[in-house]
């Protein structure tokens, strides 16, 4: 049954539509559009200029559409007479194929066909800082552990607690909020659902705690390593595959002493064969690889992966299994596209159930006390070019998110490489001024 946004409009007294869509870069794009105008703007979508965004567009492109999705609308708690609505992206009638929110669909339509259904919960972590984001916001919060903190995190209960219960209002199953490892540093937990209701939720999320933060003077950023010596944020996945009724956990095996199927080993296997490629996407910038290639923390541990091993419930892996029928992956950061970072999970899955593929070697080590007696596991990448590299030649990851898609990320992520390599830094004249 269509949603005719107009009559949700005048039911729940909403004056304007925010129709949304987010670029390769996971920059979050919006026109504001009035409730009086909302029903030609679902008939013909909102207009865009794709150049004017991170997506591989000219300015000689037609005009890009953004049709709302009114299933995915969310009022917004804090104005109500607003709803954000998320957009698919159309060019001349067809679908912009390097859009996203239109990669993640394809993917969902693809398992679907396959009988399956992939649901995914999401662990946001992010800082609070001042507005200019060089330092935390909370000059108390020194601790040397500041994990579960429970001064550090009542101090900003205003903060968390608004947003917590923004999340209750809209129904999410907001279930806990913690202080994190870090100094100024927090997570917000909701219950898991299919990968586009979690994608939706993702991107809207990140939006409402900056917003939130704004209001109350501070910043919140999901940078993954904005200071050194603190733990990064991370944005660990916790991944189930479904039937497509929703019911029967087709990872679920009762018998199994991790508690997986077969078709999980293959979902979980497809993850650890391209996890070398689909770190570009996980772990999308510069600074996403100052956080998996950090050295010790404050605290003591950098709570990232730099390996490509798994294990049962040990968190010094990039997989974990810490319960029967699901497992956990703690590679994503906190710059991760909501989209692209559950269509990258469901393609390398598929892909593994497809191609029988195996995931190798349990390891039940700590991987931060032991690591370097592993030799026989891929090292994840040093940095976002020989991430962007190991993509370019995984061939069958890149037919699986899409041809044009995977063009577009790579152009364009080479191009930010090369904007960042040519840029001189202050440590380039601390150490080579007089060399």
């Amino acid at each position: 049954m269509k949603i005719d946004l107009a009559q949700v409009a005048k039911d729940r007294g909403i004056r304007y539509f925010m129709i949304s869509f987010t670029d390769l870069f996971g920059g979050q794009r919006a026109k504001l559009v009035p409730a009086a105008a909302i029903a030609e703007m679902q008939k013909d979508g909102a207009g865009f200029a794709g150049f004017a965004t991170w997506l591989d567009m000219t300015p000689a492109h037609p005009d890009m559409f953004g049709m709302p999705d009114p299933a995915g609308m969310i009022q917004l708690p804090w104005k109500k007479e607003v709803a954000w609505l998320p957009a698919d992206c159309v060019m001349e009638d067809k679908l912009v194929a390097q859009a996203p929110r239109v990669v993640l669909k394809h993917l969902v339509a693809r398992a679907a066909a396959l009988g399956l259904r992939v649901k995914t919960g999401v662990e946001c972590e992010f800082f609070l800082t001042l507005p200019d984001g060089t330092a935390i916001s909370d000059q108390k919060d020194t601790a040397a552990k500041p994990c579960y903190d429970q001064q550090a995190l009542m101090r900003r209960y205003d903060v968390i607690a608004e947003m917590c219960d923004y999340m209750q209002e809209l129904g999410w199953g907001a279930y806990q909020n913690d202080h994190e490892d870090a100094n100024g540093q927090f997570e917000m937990n909701w219950s898991f659902d299919d990968a586009l209701v979690t994608a939706d939720r993702h991107s809207f999320f990140k939006y409402m705690a900056r917003t939130v933060a704004e209001k109350h003077g501070l910043r919140a950023t999901f940078m993954p390593k904005p200071f050194p010596g603190l733990t990064g944020n991370g944005c660990h996945a916790h991944i189930s595959v479904w039937d497509t009724s929703g019911t029967s956990n087709a990872f679920l095996d009762g018998t199994d002493e991790m508690g997986l199927s077969q078709q999980g080993y293959k979902f979980l296997g497809g993850i650890m064969k391209h996890a070398e490629a689909l770190s570009a996407i996980t772990n999308p910038t510069v600074n996403s690889y100052k956080r998996i290639n950090a050295p010790r923390t404050v605290s003591g541990a950098t709570w990232a992966p730099n390996t490509v091993t798994w294990t049962g419930n040990n968190r010094t892996h990039m997989v974990r299994v810490p319960g029967k029928g699901r497992f956990e992956l703690r590679l994503p950061d906190g710059a991760a596209n909501p989209y692209l970072l559950q269509a990258v999970i469901i393609a390398a899955g598929l892909d593994g159930i497809e191609s029988n593929a195996h995931p190798g070697r349990r390891y039940d080590i700590d991987m931060y006390q032991l690591g370097h007696t592993v030799t026989d596991a891929p090292k994840l990448p040093l940095n976002l070019l020989d991430a962007i590299r190991n993509f370019d030649k995984d061939a069958s990851l890149k037919s699986a998110l899409g041809e044009e898609f995977s063009a577009a990320y790579i152009k364009l992520k080479t191009g930010e490489w090369n904007q960042f390599a040519s840029h001189f830094t202050e440590w380039e004249r601390e150490n080579t001024l007089d060399i």
